[in-house]
């Protein structure tokens, strides 16, 4: 599929249908809080549904209880590989790429900052973080899973914010299209799958053309399980270039929004790494991934360490190189890897379970084997804009 400024300003007007005539529903019927409570105690996949349960709500997760009929198993087993075998990385290039550059677009920036739950950073990480382990488990689709029921909330959550702003008037549609549009989701899920591995690529990661084949593969799906159309999302690496190249020119920019969001986002990581002698290295991590222009609109602090950061691709690539030869060394790094991204997951959740409920307010103001690696790399697509800003492989300067 070709992505014209044409096209992307069609995507705009699309919302989620199935999940926007649920939320409306249970709102018009003042249902959202008896849904809110009942859904706390629905949290794996083929779980009874909870007696009590709305008839439209009971329809809903009926509906979207199975993953698309076109789904390759196959290739969703090399995408958990690759996320165990990378999960310190990906939650880095999650925590420090993708994130910040949803807050550099300003009207997702101010869609994020909407919900009262916001004001609160631990707890969209600790939901983002745990929705993508859960996504990565072998039973994620499976009865007794928990990533199916994570993922109809998640969809809700977002219908349920394009409800507050059409209706209260509050949002510009005019001007900027339906609020959480096709658009915005598509760009989300390129944001959260190339612009990761563009960010393990600037790391110095290690990558075969198959495990980012097939990490990019498990987004659509989870795209897919989140009302985006794939009938108009890239299907391929090459094309989603393509897309995120013209969405990123299409909207990054400063925002007052963006920067608070990052100031809170630094603040909590700041705090959930102990003691201070590190704490420069959030804003260097984010400023080395995101580029200098990103990071100033997010008014990203500049430190000594963001000269320090730039050496961190050399130390990666010796030591994935040492991982790359030796199966010793491949398990120890794989288990800190995890040890590591299981602590920073509960660190932010205190070891409790995220629900995803519908706001019924908006915020008044705004262990596993290796397989050896393929001889060839994998190497981010060409960039597809001749541009000085945005840099093609992300929103790097």
């Amino acid at each position: 599929m070709t992505y014209t400024p044409a096209v992307m300003n069609a995507l705009r007007q699309v919302g989620d249908e199935l999940a926007d005539a649920t939320v409306d529903a249970l709102f018009a019927r003042g249902e959202i809080g008896k849904f809110n409570t009942l859904m706390r105690y629905f949290s794996t996949a083929g779980q009874e549904l909870p007696d009590g349960l709305p008839d439209v709500a009971r329809e809903y997760l009926h509906a979207t209880s199975t993953a698309p009929d076109w789904v390759d198993w196959g290739e969703m087993e090399k995408a958990r590989l690759f996320f165990l075998h990378n999960n310190m990385h990906i939650s880095t290039a999650l925590s420090f790429a993708a994130m910040p550059a949803c807050y550099a677009v300003p009207h997702v920036a101010r869609l994020l900052s909407a919900t009262h739950s916001l004001e609160y950073p631990s707890r969209r990480m600790a939901e983002t973080g745990q929705f993508t382990v859960y996504l990565m488990q072998p039973d994620a689709f499976e009865n007794g899973g928990r990533f199916v029921p994570a993922a109809q909330k998640v969809r809700l959550l977002h219908a349920s914010i394009r409800h507050h702003l059409r209706r209260a008037d509050r949002w510009d549609t005019a001007g900027l299209g339906t609020p959480i549009c096709q658009e915005d989701m598509i760009g989300g899920q390129m944001l959260f799958s190339l612009l990761v591995l563009d960010s393990l690529h600037r790391l110095n990661i290690h990558m075969t053309t198959d495990g980012a084949e097939a990490y990019f593969y498990a987004w659509r799906v989870v795209g897919a399980m989140l009302g985006v159309d794939q009938t108009q999302a890239p299907t391929d690496l090459e094309s989603a270039r393509s897309f995120l190249d013209l969405y990123l020119a299409r909207h990054l920019g400063p925002s007052d929004e963006g920067a608070h969001l990052t100031g809170q986002l630094i603040e909590m990581y700041e705090q959930v790494v102990p003691g201070t002698l590190l704490d420069p290295l959030v804003g260097a991590l984010i400023r080395y991934l995101i580029g200098d222009t990103c990071a100033d609109w997010l008014k990203v602090p500049r430190t000594s360490w963001d000269t320090l950061v730039n050496a961190a691709p050399a130390l990666l690539g010796a030591l994935e190189t040492l991982e790359d030869r030796s199966p010793l060394a491949t398990w120890a790094l794989d288990a800190l890897g995890s040890l590591v991204t299981r602590f920073e997951l509960s660190s932010l959740t205190h070891g409790r379970v995220m629900h995803y409920a519908i706001p019924e307010h908006l915020k008044p103001d705004y262990g596993v084997s290796h397989t050896v690696p393929h001889p060839h790399r994998w190497a981010p697509p060409a960039p597809t804009l001749s541009r000085h800003e945005p840099a093609a492989s992300g929103p790097q300067s």
